[in-house]
């Protein structure tokens, strides 16, 4: 009998017995008795594959020189067990990079909160309390820091504007400064990084200790629940604290230019009142609107793909403030463009 096998390596093997069955098959024994061994070795050195090495088909035939049935295994001519193999550990450790799973999750959770808040599937109670945490409770901090972040602008170019004999263009110049770029982006970076990392650790908290999966078991979707209040709460109180810090802006620079530079109050006002337009204000609720949506999206789906225990919810909270961030700075130069294109004539509306 004869029995060739041809995997890596190659091995031959010829084993003469005169052992029978008896229905004519030979039954193969005792492989360390036979009166000739081949070993034959394609490469020296040993490797490893997670999938077998080929594919072997087992085929007897009548051996014409002793009249004995032959057994003979050959390989899989169509198969190449080299390229499926690497082929296959490749793909069993492959996995997609964290940032790009995690963008596109975040595309994904956007979509299902349009459509779940479009068949009004809304857990409307607990929007109020994300609304009131949102708002009130962010009221104190937003002005503070729009009342200086006013007052340092006023010294930049107050007295240069002075000196320059444009006291009537200064009013102008803060109102236009105040309601197109810094009230919006000034909000929308203080509520990131006061609610946007708050979202993050909470859904990360809740996403580690299996707390979104008891929702499911109880019947209760995750983001109905935990994503759509919150946000619904931010892209309605943005715009609200966004006007609050503007009024308040103002009037912080005007009382600066005032008691420091001698500008009157009045002329700020009335140069300011000239230079405004309702299209100012209207672009100005849009954009905190969209940074309002990017903060609670991104912050929400950061923390329900949240792995890895404690250090991974705050690497999710640190990842979803920097990243929420990001988002505003590029959201802002967009709509910038996109609102305010060709020359404008708002500041010589008010010297």
């Amino acid at each position: 009998m004869q029995i060739a096998c041809q995997p890596h390596p190659l091995v031959y093997f010829s084993i003469r017995s005169s052992s029978k069955r008896k229905n004519g098959w030979k039954n193969i024994q005792n492989l360390h008795s036979s009166n000739f061994v081949k070993l034959v070795f394609v490469e020296p050195q040993t490797r490893k594959f997670a999938m077998p090495l080929c594919k072997n088909r087992l085929n007897a035939i009548p051996n014409a020189e002793d009249g004995h049935p032959s057994a003979s295994m050959s390989e899989d001519i169509n198969s190449n067990p080299v390229l499926n193999s690497i082929e296959g550990e490749l793909w069993s450790k492959w996995w997609p990079p964290k940032y790009l799973w995690r963008g596109l999750s975040v595309l994904f959770l956007a979509g299902q909160v349009i459509m779940r808040t479009l068949k009004g599937k809304v857990h409307w109670k607990n929007t109020l309390q994300q609304l009131e945490r949102v708002g009130p409770r962010s009221v104190g901090v937003c002005l503070l820091t729009s009342a200086f972040v006013g007052m340092a602008f006023t010294i930049q170019f107050v007295r240069e504007f002075t000196r320059l004999g444009l006291n009537r263009s200064v009013g102008g110049v803060l109102a236009l400064a105040f309601s197109r770029e810094l009230s919006p982006v000034i909000t929308s970076i203080v509520v990131a990084g006061r609610i946007g990392s708050s979202y993050a650790a909470e859904l990360g908290t809740m996403q580690v200790s299996e707390q979104t999966d008891t929702l499911r078991v109880l019947g209760s979707n995750p983001v109905d629940y935990l994503v759509t209040p919150r946000v619904i709460a931010s892209c309605i109180a943005l715009p609200i604290l966004t006007l609050m810090c503007f009024t308040v802006g103002m009037a912080s620079s005007a009382l600066l230019a005032d008691s420091v530079y001698g500008v009157s109050i009045n002329i700020i006002f009335d140069s300011a009142l000239r230079a405004l337009k309702s299209w100012d204000i209207i672009s100005s609720m849009i954009k905190s609107q969209v940074f309002g949506a990017i903060i609670s999206i991104v912050s929400c789906g950061w923390g329900i793909t949240t792995s890895g225990g404690a250090k991974g919810v705050g690497e999710s909270t640190t990842s979803a403030v920097v990243i929420s961030l990001v988002g505003i700075f590029i959201a802002d130069f967009t709509l910038s463009c996109f609102f305010f294109q060709g020359a404008g004539d708002s500041v010589k509306n008010c010297m």
